[in-house]
Order: structure tokens, then sequence, then C-alpha cells
């Protein structure tokens, strides 16, 4: 019984910290999930009881550690047919996660059902393109997290995919879309520049492709300056040791680990302080 461990390591950002210093930040990441709450396939792989013993392994070797989720942790499996969502709120809980996102499949069941479970979790969910002002959801999202680790100021926000023709209209009744780019662009600037974040990951469940119109993480990272990492969702697809580059030409990291937790995605920063001018 396993899980794959998928890691690659990066020095690309140089940031302020303290003198002779360098950080590293270890990101932890899923996506799509699906309820998958015991181990999948022939590989007999992944499962929530060994992705928690691999995190609580990394944690012990690491003193720097973020988990994160890009949305679609539920829906596909009997146990979120059954109960609704409770069992892996309570595993997200229990993991520890620092952040997630929203995926269209958390509105399967409704935004009553969805607040119940999120109130089941206590986890911070961050989305910044959804306006939940007329929904019971807007206590239990905000558009991004701050987070420090390490001495380096981390800024966290989430992008959801457009609802219509994903979930039911009944079942997002009240929240309002705003177009994903633009608001990536502003939370992001605001991140980097008003509150002076030395690194910022968006969590999206835009996805990588698109059959029509609908912008993919590839154009988010082509229009941002101050998105460093991009850990997506939504795609199913693997992507590790992918990167693209933003709008001044700088490179952004673009991870995702396909789908069901058969793979737990791994990427290593190292932070260096900036050279004096």
């Amino acid at each position: 019984m396993k899980i794959k461990l998928l890691f690659f390591a990066l020095i690309v950002f140089s940031v302020s910290l303290n003198a002779g210093k360098t950080t590293k930040i270890v990101i932890l990441h899923t996506n799509d999930t699906h309820s998958q709450v015991e181990p999948l396939g022939s590989n007999d792989m992944g499962g929530y009881a060994r992705r928690m013993g691999v995190i609580n392994q990394i944690r012990s070797e690491e003193k720097n550690v973020l988990l994160l989720d890009a949305g679609d942790f539920l829906q596909g499996t009997p146990y979120f047919n059954f109960y609704g969502g409770r069992v892996e709120g309570t595993a997200l809980k229990m993991m520890g996660y620092d952040a997630v996102t929203l995926g269209n499949h958390e509105f399967d069941n409704g935004i009553d059902s969805l607040v119940n479970v999120l109130k089941t979790a206590k986890i911070d969910v961050v989305n910044t393109n959804f306006d939940f002002s007329n929904t019971p959801l807007q206590p239990l999202v905000q558009p991004y997290k701050i987070i420090k680790r390490g001495g380096v100021k981390i800024g966290v926000f989430g992008l959801g995919v457009n609802l219509n023709g994903l979930a039911f209209q009944k079942n997002f009744a009240g929240l309002t879309l705003k177009e994903p780019i633009a608001s990536a662009l502003q939370t992001s600037d605001y991140l980097k520049k008003t509150l002076k974040c030395d690194l910022v990951i968006c969590l999206s469940h835009l996805g990588v492709s698109s059959l029509d119109s609908t912008p993919t993480d590839y154009d988010l990272a082509a229009a941002s300056t101050n998105i460093d990492v991009i850990i997506g969702g939504h795609s199913h697809k693997m992507l590790v040791n992918e990167t693209a580059q933003n709008a001044l030409g700088k490179p952004v990291v673009i991870a995702q680990m396909g789908k069901s937790g058969q793979n737990l995605g791994r990427i290593d920063l190292t932070l260096e302080k900036k050279p004096k001018k």
C-alpha cells in the first residue's frame, strides 16, 4: 500500500529576509481528491490514512510546511452520497490543511450542505472571484489568507471555475461569479504590493485546458506579475516541474496532482535574501 510523493526543488525567489539567511518552504498540495477515503485501484494507492501519515512524516522532518488543496475534495464515492461531506470535512481538519479553495463539486448538494461541511472542517477557505455576500457562505470563505513560515510572509488566495453548466443553478443561488483573471490580478497585486507578501500562491480550480474561452491556469500565469505559484485542479492532470512565463517574463510554477488523492504534491522553495543595491 502506498501513496506517491512527487516533488521538485526550485531556487527561484529573492525576498527580504534576515541578512545572510535562506529559508526553505515546503508546499504539500492536493486537488480533486473526490471523497476518495480509501486506497484506490489495482496499485492500492492513496487513501486518507496514508496521506495523513506521509504529511505527518514530512512535518516531522521539515520546519516550514504548508498544506493546501485546490478544490473538488467532495463527491465521487459513496462516502459523500451517504454522509454528505462530513467524513471529508473531518479528515481535512485532522490533516491540518492550511487553506483550501472550492471546486465545482463542492456545490453538488447545494450551499446549505456545503456550509455544514465547512463548519465541520473548521479550515480556512479562500476564493477571490465568487461573491458570497448574499449566501450563508459569506462568513466561511475569505478572499485570501496570510501565513507566516520561517520569517516568510505568504499570501494564499483562491479562484473558482465558472459554475454555469457544471452545477445546478439552484445549488449556487445567490452567488455572484466574477471574472477570474481580473480578480486574481487585483488580489495578487494587493498581496504583493500593499501587504508586502514575500510569496504569493494561487489555489486555482480553473484547470489547464478549456474547450471554450474559459481562462486556464496558463492564461492566469501569462497575465500575472505577482503570482509565484499556481496550485491547480479541475483538469485531473499530472503537472510536475511545470513553469510558465508571467507578463514580465519571470517563471510561475504550475502544479497539479491528477485526481483521487493517489498523489501528494511537494514543492520545495528556497528563498534567498535580496542583494543590496
